[in-house]
């Protein structure tokens, strides 16, 4: 049974009655209305799907009388399965290995979809349907199935015009394999998309391609408290190729990146309504589109990527919700969307975000996740709204070490790939790490089987370090001071004062203009940390956070840091540190207000300053007792791992192979990273 819905919020492009003014005794204006197709909501055996309002092919060939009798009483959609097949003969073997391929590789195709069937041959020549496998006999194997249609290099025992012979019919546009939808009055052909619930308010906006070179927003339903839809098309459409490696992966994006079609928001509401949709998508998003990925939506941020606490100075929009423990555990930003979606929903693969000084190590660790800072300048920031010129990079959210690696290999394709070997050494951070002996959470321990395994996978002993040390033995004499002095307000200035003056005096100038000097709302977090940068140094102090930010980058890529770069093995070393050690923060917990960017020294700064590649890759998980629940949950434990600038690919390599070695695992959404079978509830 297939029950069709229109969307509330079909769209007209203008909406108007005729005006008759009088100007003297007889001149009129008529002002017509239009409209435009936005799609429709269908449901299929009590599945949701968007039937999107863009046509991608027709039916050539084929009677209305033929559809007609597939269709449902006043449904104009028919559910349609495309098949494509090289085999000389399609037999009802065949079509139960196809559809049971189909069901298991992607989760928009079910049986409903077999209610019309287009077989297609792929091969030279002619092709037979299997003589005893006639339209009824197929009804019978396939009740569901109402309208049986092939290409016409297919030969039947059963005649064109009989009642049990397959129906001859061309397609106007050649399709993908997968499930679609047929209009039963025009035989033009849509893509099928299912609709998710964003039950974790990870998404801002659904989008939707164009079938050009945009998006629209998607004019769908929405069900539940707060939440919205999220429309996916079929996995079975795509095929990675050379050209195109991500083909298929569906994509979220944080709400700072342009997409053509759509309006950028960076959080903020008053943002988001004053400016058109963008035309023009980012350098960034579109290499990955051209790679073949596929985007879903945008996806939530803190406002204009700086740091908020949930409850306390989300007032804008909403917080995204955590996944993991509890469910009410922060989900770390400002990529806070990105994450939390990653650590949702199975149904999304990827998702991309930005990092500054945490954004998306951050989210990654508090929801046990792979997600990076890729090295300076990794991809063209053009198209994205900024925080830092100096530091801001895009990275990527994926839950495996494959995934993860298979995206940053084609996206960050630029850098130096050319190393054959792995670093000859493994720097540990001493004034980090927990003590396997001390620690009683077990986090120590987990982090500890990690590197002894990362040791004999490279096959070299950790050499333990510290930051701060090794900068004070090798600066003795020098002029340079204290690091933690040097460095204890360069990020906070670096992005209060850089944004000010780049990001927030024109968009108050624009909104002032358009409201008639009024100004914007902005959240606490990043109007506290405007004011103290243009009260604690403005332009000045900027200049001074730059020297002393090139003076560290200088120093960790020469022979006394920690970043030499190795021409055999790209880095001399990968870095080590602990991310996350399992901490809660409760996001029904209130915190005084912001008053300053974030200040002081600690060991992720590194990979800001020098511009090095920082992953952040999910190692454990341990055990709390939860407030909420008031039962037992779990939380992530992560490292990071650093390696010299330009090293990104080195990196991606070794995780992935540290995975197929079992070193690193796969992790699964909802509340356990790794999930017994018996307390798996999410």
């Amino acid at each position: 049974m297939v029950a069709l819905t229109l969307s509330p919020r079909r769209l007209l492009d203008a909406c108007a009655l005729p005006l008759l003014l009088l100007l003297g005794s007889s001149s009129t204006l008529t002002v017509s209305a239009s409209t435009v197709d936005n799609g429709k909501v269908a449901t299929v055996d009590g599945i949701k799907y968007y039937v999107g309002g863009i046509a991608v092919s027709k039916l050539i060939g084929i009677t209305s009388k033929d559809l007609e009798r597939a269709a449902e009483a006043d449904v104009d959609v028919i559910p349609l399965t495309v098949i494509r097949t090289d085999e000389a003969e399609f037999t009802a073997q065949t079509l139960d290995a196809t559809v049971s391929n189909y069901t298991v590789s992607d989760d928009v195709f079910q049986e409903g979809f077999l209610r019309a069937i287009y077989l297609s041959y792929n091969g030279n020549g002619q092709a037979t349907v299997e003589s005893t496998f006639t339209a009824n006999a197929l009804r019978k194997e396939k009740p569901e199935n109402k309208l049986f249609m092939t290409s016409p290099q297919y030969q039947s025992a059963a005649t064109a015009d009989s009642d049990d012979g397959p129906v001859k019919a061309n397609l106007q546009d050649d399709l993908p394999k997968g499930p679609y939808f047929v209009s039963a009055r025009t035989g033009d052909i849509f893509k099928a998309f299912r609709l998710y619930s964003d039950h974790q308010l990870a998404f801002i906006e659904a989008a939707i391609s164009d079938e050009k070179d945009g998006f629209f927003p998607l004019p769908a339903v929405t069900e539940g408290a707060m939440t919205k839809s999220v429309a996916v098309p079929s996995r079975l459409y795509y095929t990675p190729t050379e050209e195109k490696p991500l083909a298929g992966l569906r994509l979220g994006v944080k709400d700072i990146f342009d997409l053509k079609g759509l309006r950028t928001s960076g959080g903020n509401r008053a943002y988001h309504d004053l400016y058109p949709p963008r035309n023009a998508t980012g350098p960034a998003l579109q290499r990955l589109i051209d790679l073949g990925a596929v985007i879903v939506g945008k996806m939530g941020t803190v406002q204009f990527a700086n740091g908020d606490n949930p409850t306390s100075d989300w007032v804008d929009f909403h917080c995204p919700f955590n996944p993991r423990g509890d469910g009410y555990q922060s989900p770390g930003g400002s990529s806070s969307g990105p994450g939390a979606g990653i650590a949702s929903y199975p149904w999304l693969d990827i998702a991309v975000g930005s990092d500054t000084g945490g954004s998306m190590r951050q989210p990654s660790g508090l929801q046990g996740l792979f997600g990076n800072r890729p090295s300076t300048g990794a991809v063209s920031l053009e198209h994205v709204l900024p925080l830092a010129h100096a530091l801001d990079t895009a990275g990527v959210f994926a839950r495996s070490a494959s995934t993860w690696s298979r995206v940053v290999r084609a996206w960050y394709k630029d850098f130096n790939s050319s190393s054959t070997k792995y670093p000859r050494k493994i720097f540990y951070s001493r004034e980090d790490f927990p003590s396997p002996e001390e620690d009683e959470t077990g986090t120590g321990r987990l982090l500890e089987d990690v590197v002894v395994k990362i040791e004999n996978f490279l096959r070299v002993k950790r050499t333990p370090v510290d930051v701060v040390e090794r900068w004070e033995e090798t600066h003795k004499n020098g002029t340079v001071g204290d690091l933690k002095e040097m460095l204890n307000t360069t990020y906070a200035l670096l992005t209060s004062v850089d944004q000010y003056r780049s990001l927030a005096l024109p968009f108050f100038a624009d909104y002032s203009t358009a409201h008639n000097g009024r100004r914007p709302f902005i959240n606490p977090g990043p109007l506290a940390r405007w004011a103290w940068g243009q009260q604690n140094g403005g332009d000045e102090g900027f200049n001074q956070a730059l020297k002393n930010k090139t003076i560290f980058q200088t120093w960790w890529e020469s022979s006394s840091g920690f970043g030499w770069h190795d021409n055999e093995t790209c880095s001399e070393g990968i870095f080590l540190y602990p991310y996350s050690t399992g901490k809660r923060q409760y996001r029904n917990e209130y915190f005084d207000g912001p008053t300053s960017p974030p200040l002081g020294w600690k060991t992720s700064r590194v990979a800001p300053f020098a511009g090095v590649p920082d992953l952040v890759v999910p190692v454990g998980e341990i055990p709390y007792n939860s407030t909420i629940t008031g039962r037992t949950e779990y939380m992530p434990v992560t490292m990071s791992i650093v390696a010299a600038r330009g090293c990104d690919l080195m990196v991606a390599r070794l995780v992935e192979e540290l995975e197929e070695r079992g070193v690193l695992r796969e992790v699964k959404t909802g509340r356990r990273m790794y999930p017994d079978p018996a307390d798996f509830d999410s």
